[in-house]
């Protein structure tokens, strides 16, 4: 079972620096969750991620269930020991699945919208996911066959994958949903919680996993605190008296509204419980929702960016396709420590980026997520050491050149 200590708050903001103790390991937050979503990060072996400092990894329900299934990883011991993690682990619930098959799908609209993607969302034909009060009805994108996810069985699913932390199954709505659908949608996933707490608590006899309730509320203020509120109480019932060992924050924000969206939660929250911020992992978004009180944060942007040639440094991205890095025999960043920085120069990634060559994807993934995880790790020093304020400063106006 989950115990989350907090050693250090930053006076004036909702930051914390804590440990969370799981039975794969301590998380020393705030803390970058790596993304493993078939049970692998993309490109990178167990033993590469490790030598990165990865603390805990993330696998995705939806995709798992569907393949290689639930069961089989459970015969394998979770989907830990199946990639060769043995620290700390998480699987998502499948719920921001139904948005993107749902809602989402053939719109350019995400977790975190942006311009001309903050539009109306209306039906389509081609959607493959309905969601009803009994759950998401969805067709697979690999076979195109049906299946039910309710809560009950994605609290089953996500039991045979094994996590140390789980997460309630939730409705994620678009970015522009309208307040009317998004207070419906609201209680839905407050009564899929019950159910998820429910049916958790009868696998779970032995208390080996960890649940997080889901918060949600699109951008508006008053859902989002009511959402925090009736969650945060269903600690203090009779039918859950332990209630959510901790909240992930579901998605759908603009960029701005990241600090002001997941502040007005974090603010009701019970401060004793870690909170996770599903789905961010741009710099910029991490400095807003550790100030804003996150203490965990998942993102797959880190690798699928390297995968295509997008790599972070201290003076901003570059991008290793643009001519001018064919003959540059530096470095990505001087004084970087990762592997890729160490043995190979811009003008080498860039050769096997045009040559279409699979380590491109191998070592620009290891130099990107070596940014983020340290990136994560000085701000957790700098929240311990009272600089953060000057430690965002002088990273964002380097990083952004402002």
């Amino acid at each position: 079972m989950l115990k989350f200590t907090i050693q250090k708050k930053l006076e004036g903001t909702l930051a914390r620096a804590g440990t969370i103790e799981t039975k794969n390991g301590v998380i020393q937050t705030p803390a970058f969750v790596t993304v493993g979503t078939k049970a692998t990060v993309k490109s990178l072996t167990a033993e590469q991620i490790r030598s990165l400092g990865a603390q805990v990894v993330l696998a995705n329900t939806y995709h798992l269930y569907l393949q290689p299934g639930a069961d089989v990883v459970e015969q394998a011991g979770g989907f830990g020991p199946f990639m060769d993690w043995h620290g700390p682990t998480m699987t998502d619930s499948g719920g921001f699945q139904a948005f993107s098959l749902g809602a989402a799908f053939g719109n350019a609209v995400s977790k975190v919208a942006t311009g001309d993607a903050v539009e109306n969302i209306s039906a389509h034909a081609g959607q493959l996911a309905k969601v009803t009060d009994e759950g998401v009805m969805f067709k697979s994108h690999l076979d195109g066959s049906k299946h039910l996810f309710t809560p009950e069985s994605s609290m089953e699913a996500q039991w045979k994958l094994g996590a140390d932390m789980i997460f309630a199954f939730d409705e994620c709505t678009s970015p522009t949903a309208p307040y009317e659908y998004q207070k419906k949608s609201l209680a839905r996933t407050y009564a899929w919680a019950q159910r998820c707490l429910t049916r958790h608590a009868e696998l779970d006899v032995d208390k080996q996993q960890s649940l997080f309730g889901v918060i949600q509320g699109g951008r508006f203020q008053e859902l989002r605190e009511e959402a925090a509120r009736s969650m945060g109480a269903l600690a203090a019932t009779a039918d859950f008296p332990e209630g959510f060992d901790g909240y992930g924050i579901g998605g759908s924000f603009t960029k701005d509204d990241i600090g002001t969206a997941v502040g007005w939660v974090n603010a009701i929250l019970p401060e004793d419980k870690p909170r996770h911020l599903l789905g961010i992992g741009e710099p910029a978004d991490l400095f807003a929702a550790v100030e804003a009180g996150c203490d965990l944060f998942d993102c797959i942007a880190p690798t699928r960016m390297a995968r295509h040639g997008s790599l972070h440094t201290a003076d901003g991205r570059i991008n290793l396709r643009n001519a001018k890095f064919v003959t540059d025999f530096t470095p990505i960043e001087v004084g970087c420590t990762c592997y890729t920085c160490q043995h190979h120069t811009k003008a080498y990634l860039a050769h096997l980026f045009r040559g279409d060559e699979m380590t491109a994807a191998t070592l620009a993934s290891i130099h990107n997520l070596h940014f983020i995880l340290r990136l994560v790790e000085n701000i957790r020093e700098s929240l311990l050491s009272d600089t953060f304020h000057t430690y965002k400063k002088d990273f964002l106006e380097r990083y952004t050149k402002k």
